[in-house]
C-alpha cells in the first residue's frame, strides 16, 4: 500500500470514528424520560358495603374521598403505568377489566400496568358475594372502579412531559410492629378449628403470657421521586410495610393514613397549587403480619381520638421521606421493563377433623361457641370449598425502572417475603407492592404456617402452604431477566 493510500485510509477511518461516536453521543443526548401523573376519584356512594371487618356495614359518611393515584413513565420505547387505589383489595377480574380498557385506549400492554390496593379498611367492596378464589361477576361499583382506574391512567398519559427520576430510602421504625406473638397461655391461643395455635395475632396488650414477636419488621420507606426537567414535582411513589392504621368512626369511608400521606408530602415538598397537579402516593409493602400496635407498651400511653393516630403515622412517614428527598440524585433517562407471569397455586382443603368440628359448630344455637367466637364465620367459608376449583391462577409482576426493581404480589404478604426479595434482587433498589393485580388472602411463609394464627387459618389463607416459596422464586427469576436485559 502506498503512503498516499495510507493517508486516505487513515482519514477515512477517522471520519468514520468521529461520525459514529458523534452519532452515539447524540443518541444518548436525545434519550429523555417522560412522565405524567393524575388521580381519579373512586369514592363509593353512601350505603355501599364497607368490608374491613368480619361483617359488612353500610357506609353512612364520607370522611375523605378515595382515589386511584396513577403514574405513567415512558423511556421512548416502553411505557409502564402504576396505579395505587384506596381500597381494601382489588379482585383480579376488576384489575383485568381496568387493564383491558387501558390497553385499548393507550396501547400500554396489560403486563406493563400494575394496579394495587392500599388496603384501607374503610372502603367499599367492588365484588359480588362469592369467595376470594371464585371468579365473580363484577358489581356496579367494581365496574365503576375499573373505569375510573382506566380514566386515571389515560389522564396521566395525557400529562406526559420530559422528566427526571431518582430514588431514596428513609426509615421510620416507630410505626411498625409484628402483630403475631408467641405466648404461653393456651386460653389466648385457641383457634376456630377446635385447636390451639403457637402464636396469637393481635394479642391483648401487655398480657403476661406474651414472650416474643413471631417475626421481624421492615422499617424502610423506599421511594421514587419524579420531576419535570425544570424541577417541578410530578409525583412521588413511596412504599412502606405497614397495614392500615384505623381509628375511624363506624360507617365512615376513609383512605386511612395513605390518604393523609399524599396530602402531607405534597405540602412538605411545596408542590401545592401547581398545574398539572402533583400526585403523592404511598403503596403498601409486605405488611401481612405488620401493624401499628405496640403490644408491650409502657404504662400511661396516649389515648387517641378518631383519625388522630393515622394522621400521626402519616406525618411521621412523610417527614422521613421529606428528609431524604433533598438528597435524591436525578437522571434524565432510565430504561423501563416489565414482566408478568401467571402461576397456578393449589387450594388447601379442610381435614376430616375440621369438617367434623364445623358440623358440630353448625348445630349450636345462636350465641354459643365450642372454642372460638369466629367459628361460624369460618364454617361458612370452608363450606364453600366443596364447590371450589382445585387451584387458582395468580398473576405475578416485576417492573424495572432503571436501577429499581418492583415486585407485585396479589396477597397480603408477610414481611419476611419482602425482606428476602430486597436482599436477593439484583437491582440496586427494590421493593414489593402487595395486593397487586388480584386479591387472594394472606401469604405466610411455611415457617409461619407451622406456628398457626389468624393469617394461616384456612378461610383467611387459601393456597398451599409453600406458595410463598414458589412466588419468591418466580419473582427473583423475573428480576434477573429484567436486570440482564437492561
Amino acid at each position: 500500500m502506498t503512503s498516499r493510500n495510507c493517508v486516505f485510509l487513515v482519514a477515512a477511518l477517522l471520519t468514520f470514528c468521529f461520525s459514529t461516536s458523534g452519532s452515539a453521543y447524540e443518541d444518548a443526548q436525545e434519550r429523555q424520560l417522560k412522565a405524567g401523573a393524575a388521580t381519579a376519584n373512586i369514592t363509593p356512594p353512601l350505603g355501599s358495603s364497607i368490608i374491613g371487618g368480619f361483617r359488612p356495614i353500610p357506609a353512612t359518611h364520607i370522611h375523605d374521598d378515595l382515589f386511584a393515584r396513577c403514574v405513567v413513565l415512558d423511556d421512548g420505547s416502553t411505557q409502564i403505568a402504576i396505579v395505587i387505589a384506596d381500597i381494601l383489595g382489588i379482585p383480579r377480574e376488576i384489575a383485568d377489566a381496568a387493564k383491558e380498557q387501558i390497553t385499548k385506549h393507550t396501547g400500554i400492554p396489560a403486563s406493563h400496568v400494575l394496579i394495587a390496593a392500599t388496603h384501607t379498611h374503610s372502603a367499599a367492596t367492588p365484588r359480588g358475594p362469592k369467595s376470594v378464589f371464585w371468579p365473580d361477576e363484577i358489581s356496579d361499583y367494581g365496574k365503576y372502579l375499573a373505569q375510573r382506574i382506566s380514566d386515571g391512567v389515560r389522564r396521566a398519559r395525557n400529562h406526559l412531559e420530559p422528566a427526571q427520576i431518582g430514588w431514596g430510602v428513609a426509615e421510620e421504625p416507630r410505626e411498625v410492629f409484628n402483630r403475631r406473638w408467641h405466648a404461653n397461655d393456651a386460653t389466648i391461643l385457641a383457634n376456630p378449628f377446635g385447636g390451639v395455635d403457637r402464636v396469637r395475632m393481635n394479642p391483648p396488650r401487655n398480657h403476661p403470657s406474651l414472650t416474643m414477636a413471631a417475626g421481624p419488621v421492615d422499617p424502610e420507606i423506599r421511594f421514587l421521586s419524579i420531576q419535570a426537567t425544570s424541577g417541578r414535582p410530578i409525583a412521588l411513589l413511596a412504599n412502606y410495610s405497614l397495614h392500615y392504621v384505623g381509628g375511624v368512626r363506624s360507617g365512615d369511608i376513609s383512605a386511612d393514613y395513605f390518604g393523609y400521606f399524599a396530602r402531607y408530602i405534597e405540602q412538605k415538598i411545596k408542590a401545592t397549587d401547581q398545574e398539572p397537579k402533583f400526585v403523592g402516593i404511598l403503596s403498601n409493602g409486605t405488611s401481612g403480619d405488620i401493624n401499628n400496635i405496640n403490644f408491650q407498651p409502657k404504662p400511661g400511653g396516649k389515648r387517641y381520638e378518631r383519625y388522630e393516630k393515622m394522621k400521626e403515622v402519616a406525618e411521621n412517614v412523610a417527614t422521613k421521606v421529606h428528609e431524604a428527598y433533598s438528597h435524591v440524585e436525578y437522571k434524565d433517562w432510565v430504561g423501563l421493563g416489565a414482566l408478568q407471569k401467571d402461576v397456578s397455586l393449589n387450594l388447601r382443603q379442610p381435614t376430616e377433623a375440621m369438617l367434623k368440628h364445623f358440623e358440630a359448630v353448625r348445630k349450636l344455637p345462636d350465641g354459643k361457641v365450642l372454642s372460638h367466637s369466629t367459628e361460624k364465620f369460618y364454617a361458612a367459608r370452608i363450606a364453600k370449598l366443596k364447590d371450589a376449583p382445585a387451584s387458582i391462577t395468580a398473576s405475578l409482576q416485576a417492573l424495572q425502572i432503571g436501577d429499581t426493581g418492583i415486585s407485585a404480589i396479589p396477597f397480603e404478604t408477610f414481611v419476611e417475603i419482602g425482606l428476602q426479595l430486597k436482599a436477593e434482587s439484583p437491582f440496586e433498589n427494590s421493593f414489593t407492592i402487595e395486593l397487586a393485580n388480584g386479591w387472594y388472602g394472606y401469604l405466610p411463609t411455611p415457617e409461619q404456617h407451622r406456628l398457626g394464627g389468624y393469617e394461616t387459618w384456612l378461610g383467611t389463607n387459601w393456597v398451599e402452604t409453600d406458595a410463598s416459596r414458589q412466588i419468591t422464586a418466580e419473582l427473583l427469576q423475573m428480576h434477573q431477566q429484567l436486570h440482564q436485559a437492561k
